[in-house]
């Protein structure tokens, strides 16, 4: 039996940020090539990932019978498109200092795109409305690992010590409040859509058993690629695990152990991903984020016109 949607309800609705890129060097974390990278990898997946999330997504809105959860999902889309939008523009000012990820994102379009897509790749007899419901499940998998993402940028003391540049940090601590914000939303589509037990409960693990390996190569590739073609002389010619622990160690990055341990948590029949992160410390961010002030005084400015 699923775990059941907490009573606690939160509305979800997109924030039209912008942020201005001139002022942030490459290296925007000083000194700390190989963790500026690591995190980088996430320009290099969102774009063209939330631009699928939304896309099935909307294939899937006529299933939903559910009133608030249709309201939930249609915040949930605006929030993933803002989110890749403003991604774009950072891959944009990357290219403009040199950094041309191209040929890596090239592979990213054909993973959504391609072998994602409407249909299953290579002509596999996958009934319809199943395909569907195997990439929702695979888009509540992504969305584990991005609440838990987004929880620990929230945290990350590290990263205010090493003295970040700040609309960088504000873009990452604004996607991920709202990563914390928008967390059930995914799951509880799935749930509502993805047909009996046990079927849906093994398509969740399956899910789950894809995402998270597939995740961890695109992460360490998009590391290497990003560091091999880093043009600064300061940057290591290529990702080091020992240079990962590193930046783990100062705080810089995640543990190993914080994001493993939010698969047996996903596994659990009794899951439900309002569990992960604080919706108040998200909310909180939010309301302090210098780009979400701006976001909500332009849109109150126009309101009153």
């Amino acid at each position: 039996m699923s775990a059941p949607r907490p009573q606690e309800h939160h509305p979800i609705a997109p924030r039209r940020v912008a942020f201005d890129w001139h002022g942030t060097p490459l290296h925007w974390i000083p000194d700390e090539p190989t963790a500026t990278h690591v995190i980088n990898v996430l320009h290099l997946l969102l774009p063209a990932g939330e631009r699928w999330f939304v896309k099935v997504f909307k294939e899937a809105l006529p299933l939903v019978r559910d009133e608030q959860l249709l309201k939930d999902v249609k915040g949930f889309m605006g929030q993933e498109a803002t989110h890749s939008v403003q991604h774009s523009y950072v891959l944009d000012h990357l290219a403009h200092q040199g950094l041309d990820t191209g040929p890596y994102t090239r592979h990213v379009d054909f993973l959504f795109e391609y072998l994602l897509g409407d249909r299953p790749p290579f002509h596999v007899p996958i009934p319809e409305g199943e395909w569907l419901r195997f990439r929702l499940a695979l888009i509540a998998a992504i969305e584990q690992f991005t609440a838990v993402l987004g929880n620990w940028v929230l945290a990350a003391d590290g990263l205010d010590r090493a003295g970040p540049d700040p609309v960088m940090l504000d873009l990452l601590r604004w996607h991920g409040a709202e990563e914390v914000e928008h967390r059930a939303v995914a799951f509880d589509m799935y749930q509502h859509t993805g047909g009996e037990e046990p079927a849906r409960y093994a398509r969740r693990v399956l899910a789950m058993g894809v995402t998270a390996p597939v995740l961890l190569y695109l992460w360490t590739w998009g590391a290497a690629y990003l560091l091999r073609h880093d043009p600064q002389p300061a940057a290591p010619a290529r990702y080091s695990l020992r240079a990962h622990h590193r930046a783990v160690r100062k705080g810089l990055l995640p543990t190993w152990r914080e994001l493993g341990a939010a698969i047996p948590r996903y596994v659990r029949r009794s899951y439900h991903p309002s569990q992960e992160g604080s919706l108040r410390t998200a909310l909180a961010y939010l309301a302090a984020s210098p780009a979400a002030r701006a976001a909500a005084g332009a849109l109150s400015r126009s309101a009153l016109r």
